[in-house]
């Protein structure tokens, strides 16, 4: 008796449909997946503006309540996209789902995680990667000023993480708004090396901390006035060599003279 080969197991179909249904309204461009796309891009702009306001709100009665509905949105995108990738590895590795897996855990565990809370502002890079943003820019005509953009988001984004990391950690019992405008102070000075030294961080914690600030912040200074000054360029990879960035009027390849076919709206 020979032995049937094993079928692979087919999701239940709501299961196919909820993910075609989902496809359709994170990657279409028809009117009602561009209004959800909007409409997911504001409510992560308004998460983003509550964790920024989150230290002076946190006293609040209603600051739980609202802290547990943005998980609830969080974990339902995290939800969605698992459904929507194309396997649960592919999810897995990418860089967003961990910074939301971060996230989410400091929303459900405020109080034991607080010192962590600071991750949160990783969500204005999870914002920039929309594709939402890199659509609306080139249709605004503003699609050469994308690497500018990005640039800009990566510096504050780390500018921001280093403030979160020292407020938690050396400025977290101080009252009011000098707590957070000492720690956010002590980074500018740091990233752009400036230095007074009115302001110094204890410890050997303290001074690892600086050490990773000034290395990692002046490469990103360096990086975000490379993209304000070099000139623009566009990706795409020569079929021939495959260098990947082209002058956007190319005709030729620099590197091996090959013919491009760019892609041009016609300005």
């Amino acid at each position: 008796m020979i032995d049937e080969p094993l079928s692979i197991t087919e999701p239940p179909p709501f299961i196919e449909r909820l993910r075609r249904q989902l496809r359709g309204l994170y990657f279409g461009r028809d009117r009602e997946a561009v209004r959800f796309q909007v409409a997911m891009l504001l409510v992560d702009i308004a998460i983003l503006c509550f964790f920024i306001l989150g230290p002076y709100l946190r006293k609040g009665p209603a600051y739980i309540i609202v802290d547990y509905a943005i998980a609830l949105v969080i974990a339902f995108e995290l939800g969605a996209r698992a459904l929507i990738a194309p396997n649960l590895r592919y999810w897995a590795m990418r860089p967003m789902t961990w910074v939301d897996i971060v996230v989410l855990g400091t929303l459900l565990f405020p109080n034991q995680l607080h010192n962590f809370a600071f991750l949160r502002v990783l969500r204005i890079w999870t914002i920039s990667q929309s594709k939402l943003v890199t659509l609306t820019l080139r249709r605004l005509g503003h699609g050469d000023k994308e690497d500018v953009i990005q640039a800009c988001v990566n510096f504050l984004v780390f500018l921001f993480l280093v403030t979160g990391f020292v407020y938690s950690n050396f400025f977290y019992g101080e009252d009011g708004f000098a707590g957070f405008v000492d720690a956010l102070y002590f980074s500018v000075a740091t990233v752009t090396t400036t230095g007074f030294g009115d302001i110094v961080l204890p410890g050997t914690l303290g001074k690892l901390t600086s050490i990773v600030t000034m290395i990692v912040g002046i490469s990103l200074f360096v990086r975000l006035a490379q993209a304000i000054v070099r000139p623009y360029k566009v990706t795409f990879p020569c079929p021939q060599c495959g260098l990947s960035r082209h002058d956007a009027d190319a005709v030729h390849c620099k590197a091996c003279g090959h013919v491009l076919n760019i892609p041009d709206e016609g300005a």
